[in-house]
């Protein structure tokens, strides 16, 4: 039997517009069900999709939900969702948010550079060291607080995120982890350092997990599934832009690169979907935007479709179906 395992990226609101729209490709033209899979990988924006995959939510109605379409009969959690309209958040300045006093790091984190310095990534802990945000996204998450089940969903969900204190990993759902709500794991993975306030769990706090790595898909390795699929939001390719933007993009891309191959040299068949330029067009650089959202969807059913044409791709989905 093929074992399959979905990895869904970060990338804000807008990143999961980008999901919805791949999903409901391999939902509906491809006939993979994403609920169906073995295991699910979801860090920041990507964290929220895969947990409402395993409460049964369709990806069509993800993608219906989004962009305020009606839902199927199948949708009644996505509407009691619905009930609690989220707080508007403000637009997303990185160059404001780095620009705020940073935190000098404590003894954890310059412990773990020194013990551990193939494990640290600088990065990780500088986005670590910045100045909390002002938003509360447990509070912008209250709905999901409302509709999650008693304890941790019964298929397999790794909901990434990152300890603030020494900038290490956290992999909320996978054995020997800390154990937590869903809602507040989630809301650990979302916590956009420097726009949310970090977000408490037993005592540690937590920022989002794509401070390590946008998608986390390296995770999968060791798992014994057989094929892998990525979707992720914040890499493609961003051409010659010199911004900030493009340079997040090309961060994201060198760091999926390496992790792709890092699961197909343990033996895992993987497809990525990440926007080209038609998508990246539409999404804009604001990932808390909803202005477009409907176009995100749009271009991302599109671009998925066409990838989900390729040869190779086309073959490795069949595999994922057939064991659906």
């Amino acid at each position: 039997m093929t074992r399959v395992g979905l990895v869904l990226g970060g990338g804000g609101v807008v990143g999961q517009a980008y999901h919805a729209g791949v999903l409901a490709v391999l939902e509906h033209d491809l006939g993979f069900d994403p609920r169906t899979a073995d295991m699910i990988v979801g860090t920041s924006a990507g964290s929220i999709t895969g947990t409402l995959l395993r409460l049964g939510v369709r990806a069509e109605d993800l993608a219906a939900w989004t962009v305020k379409a009606p839902l199927s009969d199948d949708g009644a959690l996505l509407r009691r969702i619905a009930e609690t309209p989220p707080p508007q958040l403000a637009p997303l300045n990185p160059l404001r948010m780095a620009l705020r006093p940073m935190q000098l790091p404590n003894r954890h984190m310059i412990r773990r550079a020194l013990i551990h310095p193939w494990r640290f990534r600088p990065l990780a802990a500088g986005m670590a060291l910045m100045a909390p945000g002002q938003h509360d996204i447990v509070e912008q998450l209250a709905a999901l607080r409302e509709v999650e089940q008693p304890g941790w969903p019964a298929s397999a969900l790794w909901i990434c995120a990152v300890r603030r204190r020494d900038g290490h990993r956290v992999v909320f759902g996978r054995p020997g982890s800390p154990t937590a709500p869903t809602h507040l794991a989630v809301a650990a993975s979302c916590a956009v350092p420097g726009y949310f306030a970090p977000v408490q769990i037993g005592g540690r706090s937590y920022i989002d997990g794509g401070a390590h790595s946008p998608t986390n898909a390296a995770l999968l390795r060791g798992t014994g599934l057989d094929v892998a699929i990525v979707v992720s939001p914040m890499s493609g390719p961003p051409g010659l832009r010199p911004d900030f933007y493009a340079a997040s993009r090309r961060h994201s891309a060198r760091l999926l690169q390496r992790e792709v191959r890092a699961l197909e040299a343990a033996g895992i068949r993987t497809v990525v979907f990440q926007p080209g330029p038609a998508e990246q067009a539409v999404m804009g650089d604001d990932m808390m935007s909803s202005e477009r959202l409907d176009q995100v969807i749009q271009q991302a059913f599109l671009g998925a479709g066409a990838r989900a044409a390729e040869p190779e791709v086309a073959e490795a989905l069949r595999m994922a179906a057939e064991a659906a």
